[in-house]
């Protein structure tokens, strides 16, 4: 019989978080992903403290013996250690102390050893953090309901903030429901909306998605009362190549009921100068107006 494991992983996607029991992850490789899933000040902070941790661990070892490095006075010889731990993890070597017995050379080489593959290992993951796309999509912070052309429509405004083009830009919504079964309880249903266009070959500021709810549409007949008895939730993605790396990139944004404003529409943020040149106002991309 196979034994359980108590470990629990907790995900967040978006604004729900999910806490995995039971399961086979926390393995080494999924450190890899922590780290690179790290913000910058949070990555600076957990490799400034694995090296001091580092150089304290290796200046206990060389502390238990008084022998093991010559040029420290005795008055201050845990923190002579100490240097000398981060001299030798750097393979600096000053020359002005330096391992004098056998059990010194040990640890000193021990330690060398240890830094060349912090150093190898540290490098290769700032590499891929520079070197990792982002798409730099933004999207506005509600959905909104509103009549276009006379036909109620939901609406998600998104907009590119990269000083270039994305390509081959594909748009999705996914909206999720909780709907009543008649053999009792609620089953979570997903509807992937139909949108007036979900692709653009060229997708270089902002633009707003807009899928019609007519009888066809999931959506017909809701109401900010019935999103919230469902507990619905919305999901946006924006999948897209960068032309200046040519790498595929992604984002997306979770909406959950209470973003959903029924009777809006979002403000106009282009402006026309004549000689095909607009200005796009990402200032205004969140704001909406209530429609008479």
């Amino acid at each position: 019989m196979r034994r359980r494991s108590r470990h629990h992983v907790a995900i967040r996607s978006g604004q729900v978080e999910f806490v995995k029991v039971n399961t086979d992850a926390g393995r080494w490789r999924d450190v890899y992903r922590w780290l690179l899933g790290l913000s910058w000040p949070q990555f600076a902070g957990f490799v400034s403290v694995i090296y001091v941790a580092l150089n304290l661990f290796f200046a206990v070892f060389y502390s238990l013996d008084h022998n093991s490095i010559a040029g420290t006075p005795m008055s201050q010889w845990f923190l002579d250690c100490f240097f000398f731990s981060v001299q030798t993890l750097a393979t600096v070597g000053y020359g002005h102390i330096y391992p004098q017995d056998v059990y010194g050379h040990i640890v000193s080489t021990v330690e060398i050893m240890t830094g060349v593959f912090l150093l190898a290992v540290m490098t290769g993951l700032i590499f891929v953090r520079f070197s990792r796309p982002v798409a730099r999509v933004t999207f506005s912070k509600s959905i909104v309901v509103g009549p276009l052309n006379g036909k109620p429509t939901l609406m998600v405004r998104v907009g590119n903030e990269n000083s270039h083009s994305m390509v081959e830009a594909k748009f999705r919504i996914m909206y999720t429901r909780d709907q009543e079964l008649v053999e009792g309880g609620d089953f979570r249903y997903f509807h992937t909306l139909k949108l007036h266009f979900d692709q653009l070959t060229v997708f270089p500021a902002a633009l707003t998605l807009r899928h019609e709810i007519d009888e066809k549409s999931p959506l017909f007949g809701a109401t900010a009362e019935s999103l919230e008895t469902e507990r619905a939730l919305f999901f946006v993605s924006v999948v897209g190549i960068d032309p200046v790396i040519a790498a595929e990139v992604q984002t997306q944004k979770d909406y959950t009921f209470r973003d959903v404003k029924f009777g809006h529409r979002f403000v106009e943020i282009y402006t026309a100068h004549g000689g095909g040149r607009l200005t796009v106002d990402y200032g205004r991309i969140h704001e909406t107006e209530a429609v008479g």
